[in-house]
């Protein structure tokens, strides 16, 4: 007689088998050691303590609560996932004023943010913070100088918390003198699939009404200008600064040649004496009035521009 194995152990192996074959869950928390916990290895001895020496003076002195943490890689996760994970881990700041700060450095991925508490946001704002990101820490990461980078970055946050002028506020002001660095602006470090959603919804926007203003005899001079602040600024979020730049210089030059190209067409010039005669003119199954930037479908379906706000926190940073 055949002997089955129990259902139980087979339910255990199936349960270890699926255990090992999942994938994680992202990069772990470690244990907050000290006021520098360096994971990375990428402080020297001396560095640290005197690092921790200056957090602990400033908490001393203030109550905020400052910390650095240093990780090799924190994997598919974010920067911003991952920092604001330990922060609520660490528990960082004293409860009910919320005043901790998080610093994050991960030197395989080149990231790095400054998590702020809620206390704290209105003094290290989210400008300072990704001032002393660009100004103050990134060049010496940049240059191979760890030690250097997160010393100075602490200095200036805690400057910038005592209302103090700080290295961020040197370093900005030594910039100015180079457009290239004076108009940097930090794009969010969004996933892929979030670029390509995000993408698809805005470029399908400016998108529809650019080609309805190349293809409207009248009104498409008026789309061409008032398209041209959108094309300017809500690209960043996609394609950086270079590439707002040059998908809005694309749109200037572009633009014109086409509506240029396409006003020598004979439907074109048509749609363009029906607007002057009739008032009316049908370009693409819509129909156009002669009044002004709206019009209306042929099934009656209305047009009209619009606007919104697009944010984002400039407290992340790569090199």
């Amino acid at each position: 007689m055949t002997r089955r194995p129990p259902r139980a152990a087979a339910s255990l192996l199936l349960c270890f088998g699926l255990a090992w074959l999942a994938p994680g869950s992202g990069a772990d928390v470690p244990f907050l050691t000290g006021r520098v916990v360096d994971n990375a290895e990428i402080l020297k001895p001396a560095t640290r303590d005197q690092i921790a020496a200056t957090l602990k003076a400033h908490e001393q002195a203030t109550g905020d609560q400052i910390a650095v943490l240093t990780v090799p890689t924190i994997g598919d996760d974010s920067v911003e996932e991952y920092a604001v994970k330990v922060f609520e881990n660490w528990k960082l700041g004293k409860k009910g004023k919320d005043n901790g700060v998080l610093v994050v450095v991960v030197p395989q991925d080149h990231k790095l943010r400054i998590e702020v508490g809620y206390g704290l946001e209105g003094t290290l704002t989210d400008a300072a913070a990704s001032r002393i990101i660009r100004n103050v820490m990134t060049p010496q990461f940049k240059a191979g100088d760890f030690d250097k980078g997160i010393a100075q970055g602490v200095d200036a946050i805690i400057a910038q918390l005592e209302g103090k002028p700080g290295v961020a506020a040197d370093s900005g002001a030594a910039d100015s003198g180079t457009g290239s660095q004076s108009l940097h602006i930090n794009v969010p470090d969004l996933p892929w699939p979030e670029r390509i959603l995000l993408g698809a919804f805005i470029f399908g926007i400016i998108g529809l009404f650019t080609f309805v203003g190349i293809m409207t005899p009248g009104v498409g001079w008026f789309l061409y200008v008032f398209l041209i602040p959108f094309w300017a600024m809500f690209p960043i979020i996609i394609v950086g600064t270079r590439g707002a730049l040059t998908l809005l210089g694309i749109y200037v030059v572009g633009y014109p040649i086409a509506k240029f190209l396409l006003g020598r067409s004979a439907w074109y010039e048509k749609a363009a004496q029906d607007m002057k005669s009739k008032g009316t003119a049908s370009v693409g199954g819509f129909t156009f009035s002669s009044g002004g930037s709206s019009g209306s479908s042929s099934g009656g379906g209305g047009f009209s521009g619009g606007g919104g706000s697009s944010g984002g926190g400039g407290s992340s940073g790569s090199w």
